[in-house]
């Protein structure tokens, strides 16, 4: 079959474009490990460490796929034909619009494969032996599920309500709740306000379809018209061109998934992307998404972080996302099982740098990972209280996620990534507020409050004396991480319960805790940033757990 040549001219486009990251970067992060090195013993950082590699993405040379079919052509000319416009209109992006041309023949080509791709043979049982690195030898195993535990995710479910916020009226949904979050998240840590909300709404409703049950969608379309004749600008532009690449992406995953749920194919329970391909269609498919500033746009500190925020719904939605087919899923990728596992240390250990105040203040996105996972955890529809819970708490001595040391892990596409264990710092007593959460723990839930006061000590050593709210932040923290913690210690009973729970949770505070200018917002975040995302048990590590089955379910929820 004929090979598309797609994927070696899209890895050097991004390559033309990388530029290695700010010099005032890399002095923060030696900082940080300074700071840590002293809190550890006194001495030099990471005594005694254990370190292993993974090298860039880009250093490897991607695999090719097959030309796209009759269909896939037939897509690929309409979008050139959108993308025609967007180029003479803005001839500042024709990078992004090259770009976007080049991942979509990719991803065309990648579903030909997978379609055409018979089911894996089981392996022999000294064909693949284990890895038995530090990570791997450590990765959970799959608890059972069947496909009506993950109802919750359906996106026919319970109809969407529209509830007044204190500032518009908004679906009590993660569909735009949880979008409308995580944009103020971003725009209040620079204070740039990049993008204008109708620009938002040009990625947002191709995304999320099923908000067209709820929602005026021709009223909106006419707002975003008379808004773009009026007052449009380049970050205007590539919300533009990443909307257009989200819509021919749903259109392309509609297609196959569809061809499979009415027989006409079957498709295997894996995809033929490699760590290359894999890479760079989670860095397009988040590249405009999030708004950079210009000068910080291609710098590889901010597109490992763009890649990696996508990795964390991989990583939390991964059986889910390989019960429903989804292509972008990194679980049912090509690549060796050991990458993947460095992958998802990778993403903890950046959730645990962004936790340390040397990494403000220099990246516009630094937090975007963790801050990821906290809207996930908080949103009802993933699977970071469900898959992540198994009864019976494992040991923290010798976790090697408990001792995995802060990385910005900047060289994920280019220089590669080393990451270290160690001892993990901890202070010897905790900051007044700190300690009063500790203390409701005590009085509320006894048997939590070990572990979760052994992570507030492990959290402040790398944030500094936590500021934020004590009420609501308990709130969250008692129906969520500390809930969770009994449930594995209950042999893994009511943890559906937890997970259904954290939707209602996520709605309610989404406005009042996490919207710039609320008191010690952003001190609130960081806390449930280092408890979602790296906090043992470890409920993000033990999502990971995947288990071959049949593909069935709806998978269509954005």
């Amino acid at each position: 079959m004929e090979q598309a040549k797609i994927s070696e001219e899209l890895a050097h486009t991004v390559k033309a474009n990388v530029r290695h990251r700010a010099e005032e970067y890399a002095r923060r992060e030696a900082a940080g490990a300074a700071r840590l090195g002293t809190i550890t013993d006194g001495s030099a950082p990471w005594p005694g460490d254990t370190a292993i590699r993974l090298e860039g993405a880009l250093a490897s040379v991607p695999r090719e796929f097959p030309a796209p079919d009759a269909q896939g052509a037939l897509r690929l000319r309409e979008l050139d034909e959108q993308l025609a416009v967007v180029r003479e209109a803005f001839p500042a992006l024709r990078t992004d619009v090259e770009l976007c041309r080049l991942v979509a023949g990719m991803l065309e080509g990648a579903w030909r494969e997978r379609a055409q791709s018979p089911p894996r043979p089981a392996a022999a049982p000294d064909e693949h032996p284990p890895c038995l690195c530090l990570f791997c030898s450590q990765l959970p195993k799959p608890p059972p599920r069947r496909m009506a535990d993950y109802a919750f995710r359906r996106s026919d479910g319970r109809p969407l309500a529209v509830k007044t916020w204190p500032y518009r009226h908004e679906l009590d949904s993660v569909l735009t709740g949880g979008w409308v979050w995580n944009r103020a998240l971003q725009d209040a840590d620079t204070g740039r306000e990049l993008r204008f909300r109708y620009e938002d709404d040009i990625l947002t409703f191709p995304e999320y379809k099923r908000t067209g049950m709820a929602l005026d969608i021709e009223g909106i379309t006419r707002t975003v018209r008379r808004s773009v004749e009026e007052n449009f600008d380049i970050n205007g532009a590539r919300a533009l061109v990443s909307g257009i690449f989200t819509s021919y992406k749903r259109s392309v995953d509609e297609y196959w998934i569809g061809l499979h749920r009415r027989g006409a194919l079957s498709l295997p329970q894996h995809t033929p992307l490699d760590r290359v391909t894999y890479t760079m269609l989670q860095m397009m498919d988040c590249l405009w998404w999030h708004v950079s500033p210009d000068d910080q746009l291609w710098r590889e500190e901010n597109l490992a972080i763009l890649v990696m925020s996508r990795m964390v719904d991989d990583m939390v939605d991964v059986r889910a996302d390989a019960a429903t087919g989804e292509i972008n899923n990194f679980w049912l990728a090509s690549m060796p099982d050991h990458e993947k596992t460095m992958l998802a240390a990778s993403v903890i250990a950046l959730i645990k740098y962004a936790c340390m105040p040397e990494s403000r203040g220099v990246l516009w996105n630094v937090g975007l990972v963790g801050a990821t996972a906290v809207w996930m955890g908080l949103n009802g529809r993933h699977a970071l209280w469900f898959d992540g819970i198994t009864g019976g708490l494992p040991p923290v001595e010798g976790c090697a996620v408990c001792r995995l040391q802060p990385n910005p892990c900047t060289g994920l596409l280019t220089s590669g990534i080393t990451l270290r264990t160690s001892e993990r710092p901890a202070v010897r007593e905790l900051g007044g507020r700190a300690a009063e959460l500790s203390e409701r723990c005590r009085r509320e839930y006894p048997g939590a409050r070990e572990l979760f006061h052994s992570e507030l000590a492990g959290f402040e050593a790398l944030h500094g004396e936590w500021r934020g709210d004590i009420d609501s932040t308990w709130e969250i923290l008692r129906r969520t991480y500390v809930a969770a913690v009994n449930a594995s210690l209950a042999g893994g009973e009511g943890v559906d319960g937890i997970q259904r729970d954290s939707g209602p949770l996520g709605a309610d505070f989404y406005h009042t805790l996490n919207m710039g200018g609320a008191p010690g917002w952003r001190e609130n975040t960081v806390l449930l940033i280092y408890m979602f995302g790296a906090a043992h048990p470890h409920f993000l590590w033990n999502g990971l757990g995947h288990a071959p089955a049949e593909l069935g379910g709806d998978w269509l929820d954005g």
